[in-house]
């Protein structure tokens, strides 16, 4: 069946498709997926109805596309060929749409590679994680070091914008065997950086094994020590954080995609488990294949649940998202969307937390200073107390 009519575009907004496919599940993962590769036809399917259905509803050009999951790089080439045509199809994008996929190490070829960029991605995300065997096998990752430095060089023949994901503070981990990783990250000159402190997720394998003392976690001083150590290392070597997580090499190499997300730009979510948010409204889908294939089959987007952020909902988000970045929260643009003085619901609390060295702020932006990093969220949390109630905006 033919797209519904197009509705004109008004803003740039994103695509986020998820794909829930798996070789096998990490031990730290909670993000939703399944093994069982044989339901990708059914799945691929069903996930063109959904483009489909959804597109009259997303009333945006898409500058951006992030294929993510799951492992995207799983799929056969013309399952992806199938999801991208859709994608294509029923949606607007612009000429320089960033157009990335996240791909595992294991699952790339040449072959795929070359394919990726006929089908018009631009972008790729190589999750690496590490380089070290210990700590592959303790993550529960499919691939060996071996395979992760033979699919980055791979990459690079095929991309000039790789970006590429690392984990940090597992147990036990030294500086220095950090730093090992980051300078070999470093010789296959990645646009893009994406350092995550390992967090244990409830429900996850990993989690389950801490729980039964199978091993002790690095202690919260020296995982911060470790987030402290990959900012000045990575902004010595050229690659500067732009996000709590994230460091490029310039700033037209940040992720596009990502940047919505924190700046609280719209996005439209297809796959399970896949979230969108046409502001004021969030919305996500079922987290069950099986869900997902019975509510399309019946010509209903398979939506889990819907919310409309009120006011005081909205101002919490912005203060967080805005934190995570290192330019911080626009106080000009924050006063304009909320329409009150940022300074006289903030004021006092922030001038406590520029004393303490915590925060850093003038008129334009209030920031997270270096030290202030390590303390993400309860700086967050002690700003979001100060929000007025109220109603919807």
């Amino acid at each position: 069946m033919e797209c519904c009519e197009k509705i004109r575009p008004k803003t740039g907004g994103g695509l986020y498709v998820h794909i829930p496919f798996c070789i096998r599940k990490c031990a730290y993962c909670d993000f939703y997926s399944i093994t069982d590769l044989s339901r990708m036809g059914t799945f691929v399917s069903a996930f063109i109805r959904e483009a489909e259905l959804l597109s009259p509803r997303v009333k945006f050009s898409c500058d951006t596309l992030y294929l993510g999951g799951g492992t995207p790089s799983v799929l056969t080439i013309a399952a992806l060929e199938k999801i991208m045509e859709s994608l294509y199809r029923c949606f607007d994008f612009t000429n320089d749409a960033e157009i990335s996929l996240e791909a595992n190490p294991g699952t790339i070829t040449a072959e795929k590679l070359s394919a990726f960029r006929s089908m018009g991605i631009n972008r790729i995300n190589i999750g690496v994680q590490s380089f070290q065997h210990q700590h592959l096998r303790f993550l529960g990752r499919i691939h060996s070091a071996g395979e992760a430095v033979e699919a980055l060089g791979e990459s690079g023949k095929f991309f000039d914008n790789t970006g590429l994901d690392l984990i940090y503070g597992l147990p036990g981990q030294s500086e220095k065997a950090w730093k090992e990783d980051l300078e070999k990250s470093l010789t296959f000159a990645p646009a893009h950086l994406s350092c995550y402190l390992l967090t244990y997720e409830k429900g996850t394998a990993l989690t389950e094994k801490l729980h039964r003392g199978h091993f002790l976690p690095l202690a919260d001083e020296k995982a911060a020590r470790l987030l402290e150590f990959t900012v000045e290392f990575l902004d010595s070597r050229g690659y500067a954080q732009y996000e709590i997580s994230n460091f490029a090499r310039s700033p037209d190499l940040r992720s596009r995609h990502n940047c919505k997300y924190w700046s609280s730009a719209p996005y439209a979510g297809l796959g399970p488990a896949a979230h969108s948010f046409f502001p004021p409204q969030r919305q996500w889908n079922v987290s069950s294949l099986e869900k997902y294939i019975r509510s399309l089959r019946q010509n209903m987007l398979p939506l889990a649940g819907k919310e409309i952020l009120n006011r005081e909902q909205q101002m919490t988000e912005a203060i967080y998202l805005g934190l995570r970045k290192r330019e911080g929260i626009g106080i000009p643009d924050f006063e304009k969307k909320f329409s009150l003085s940022f300074e006289n619901i903030f004021g006092k609390t922030a001038k406590d937390l520029v004393q303490r060295g915590l925060l850093e702020k003038d008129a334009a932006r209030c920031a997270l200073s270096f030290k202030g990093l390590r303390f993400l969220d309860s700086i967050t949390s002690l700003l979001a107390d100060c929000c007025p109630e109220s109603a919807e905006i």
